[in-house]
Formats: structure tokens, C-alpha cells, sequence
């Protein structure tokens, strides 16, 4: 066979084409959805499909980024491994928790269960030549989750001592390991992608606006990504399924978890006074400021409006606003175009290399 090099690159150039019209037609459709759609103002959305553009505030808790430990509340990380021809990825993860959306008239809590996120890579690096990691690489260690970064956890993270972060070459992102390749080892390192959408960032939303008691499973839809939730595990799904039928689940969280369901409890300053044994110690009640603070941040009205996805409105959550996404809808769209154009060429050359070769 002669020149399989142009066989090969031809075949990646109709591979490459048909990715990039995908990509291109399905991020023209999320824009579509945002040009479309009337943006509201929050406190004066109502039930069913709206859109919203805010700032992003974080509920009970957040996420710790994996490629650079950054506070989020959804992120995108991959590392994958070039070695000669053959590229695999060595780490891929997506996760979603549930926020709040602040504009200039309020705030919606924001469920992300079955979201399609459109977040841009924020990083996009590679190892050195001689393996060392790129700046600004700065692995995760211990938890994916982390507080919910209010301004007074703010400050106080900011006065506080923190040890420092081992080398990224002595470990890995929870107990994942990303050891290093040797100096004068073939292949061209590792790739780093990441990208996410932390407090303060501004985000556009279309999805459905329904009330909290309307959700199926409010503690599920309170996480998102890929294979995030227990929920995913068919054996789990269905043993809740069976409890939910048996009239074994509670049907709220005070009946499920008794003190540990007021708001505060965890914490040691309970908006209301817990049902306690005699012997136990009793915790201050928090001043109404904190009893304020704390229904706001982990209790949630079964009348209060949120966003959440469901079977006739999906939920899109794109970074940036309603213009921004439009704009980078156009241009992934154009994206597109051209790599239908180079399918089409890369498949026209295919077929005279192949057709060559048959003759």
C-alpha cells in the first residue's frame, strides 16, 4: 500500500470534520434556546420555561476543582496521555452541585440534576518537555467537596494557616495516581482540561421554573454530571424505588433525620429548639441574624420557585451572558460549517487515495 500516511490523515480529517459539525450544531441549539427565549428578571419569574442570567452564589456546599483546586460548583477536568500515535484519557470526571442565581431584583436556587453545562475549558495545558507539569497545575488532594463559600467563610480562609500542597508528582487526585513520565521517555506527556463555573462568575439559565414540593427528589437533583449520584446504580435505583412504594421513605427530612434536619444543627447553633436527651448538652440557639442566614442556606420553602430540569424543558446552564452565549454559539457554529467542509474534503481525498489504490 502506498502512502498509508495519506490514508491515515485523510481518515482523521473526516473524523475531526464530523466532530466539529457536532459540537457546532448542538452549541447553535443551546443559543438558539437562549435568543429565543425572553430573559425574566428573578423575582418575578413564574412557573414554567424562563430564562435568567445572574451571579453565581453557593448553597450548602461546593466543589474542589481536580486539575487546580479551585472552590466551583460544576467543573470539567480530563488528563489524557500521549504516547507515539496512541492517546487515552487517564482521568475523566464531571460533577454539579446545587447553587443559587442572584441578579440585581433576587435569587433562585438552581437544581443542576440533568443539565447540559456549556462551559468553555478555563484550563488548557500540557507537561513540559522534560515531564514537568504545567504552571498553574495544582492537583486536588482529599475531598471533591468543600464548604459552602459564603463571604464569612471567605474571610476566614483567608486568616487561616493552611499547610502546603505536596508536589504534583508525589501523588494524585483523591487516591488517583498521575506519576510522572521519566526524563528521555518517548511520548509527548500528558494534556490537562478543565473547566467550571465558580462563585461570582455570572451564568445564563433557560430551564423550568416549579415549585421545591414539585420536585420527584429534591437530594438528587442537587447534583449533576457524569454518574454523580447514587441514583445512576440500578440496584440502588431500585431499592428506593421499592422503599418509595412500601411506604418506607419519609416523607420529610425532619420525620428522616429528626434534629439533624434543623437548620443549623450540624453546626451547633439550631434556629429552634431540638428534642434532646437529658443528659445531652444543649446547644445555643443562634440570634435571629444566623437563624436568618441559616434557613436561607439549608431550608428551602415548598412553595419557593426553583430551576430544575424536566421531561418538556430541558436545563441549559451556559457561563457568560445571554449575549456572550449567543456569540459563542455563532462561532462554534461557523466552527462547525468548516468542519463539514472538511469532511467532505478529507472524504473526497479518501476516495481518490482508495480508488488509486484499487486501479
Amino acid at each position: 500500500m502506498e502512502h498509508p500516511e495519506y490514508l491515515a490523515l485523510a481518515g482523521g480529517g473526516v473524523a475531526a470534520g464530523i466532530v466539529l459539525l457536532v459540537r457546532g450544531f448542538l452549541s447553535y441549539g443551546s443559543g438558539m434556546r437562549v435568543a429565543d427565549t425572553a430573559p425574566s428578571r428573578i423575582s418575578s419569574i413564574a412557573v414554567g420555561e424562563v430564562l435568567v442570567s445572574g451571579i453565581v452564589e453557593p448553597a450548602e456546599v461546593t466543589l474542589v476543582s481536580p486539575l487546580q483546586s479551585e472552590p466551583c460548583v460544576y467543573y470539567r477536568s480530563a488528563i489524557g496521555h500521549s504516547d507515539g500515535d496512541i492517546t487515552r484519557t487517564t482521568f475523566d470526571e464531571e460533577r454539579a452541585v446545587g447553587f443559587r442565581l442572584r441578579d440585581e431584583t433576587g435569587d433562585v436556587r438552581v437544581f443542576p440534576r440533568a443539565a447540559r453545562f456549556d462551559v468553555p475549558d478555563c484550563f488548557d495545558e500540557r507537561d513540559g518537555s522534560f515531564g514537568e507539569g504545567p504552571p498553574g497545575l495544582r492537583l486536588r488532594y482529599g475531598s471533591a467537596y468543600g464548604p459552602g463559600t459564603d463571604r464569612e467563610s471567605q474571610v476566614a480562609a483567608l486568616l487561616s494557616v493552611h499547610p502546603a500542597a505536596a508536589e504534583p508528582s508525589s501523588g494524585g487526585i483523591g487516591g488517583w495516581s498521575i506519576a510522572r513520565p521519566t526524563i528521555g521517555s518517548s511520548g509527548r506527556g500528558r494534556t490537562y482540561h478543565e473547566a467550571r463555573i465558580g462563585p461570582g462568575e455570572i451564568v445564563t439559565i433557560v430551564g423550568r421554573a416549579m415549585p421545591f414540593d414539585q420536585l420527584d427528589d429534591p437530594t438528587s437533583a442537587d447534583v449533576g454530571g457524569a454518574g454523580d449520584s447514587l441514583v445512576d446504580d440500578p440496584e440502588i435505583a431500585a431499592d428506593m424505588a421499592e422503599a418509595r412504594a412500601a411506604g418506607l421513605l419519609a416523607d420529610d427530612a425532619e420525620d428522616a433525620w429528626g434534629n439533624a434536619a434543623i437548620p443549623g444543627f450540624g453546626i451547633g447553633r439550631p434556629v429552634r429548639e431540638p428534642e434532646l436527651d437529658p443528659a445531652a448538652h444543649e446547644p445555643p440557639l443562634a440570634t435571629p441574624d444566623d437563624a436568618a442566614r441559616n434557613e436561607r442556606t439549608f431550608g428551602i420553602r415548598p412553595d419557593a420557585l426553583v430551576l430544575a430540569a424536566s421531561d418538556e424543558v430541558p436545563l441549559i446552564i451556559s457561563i457568560g451572558t445571554p449575549m456572550a452565549v449567543a456569540g459563542r454559539s455563532q462561532r462554534a457554529f461557523l466552527i462547525g460549517l468548516l468542519g463539514a467542509i472538511l469532511a467532505i474534503g478529507s472524504a473526497m481525498a479518501l476516495a481518490l487515495l482508495l480508488g488509486g489504490q484499487l486501479g
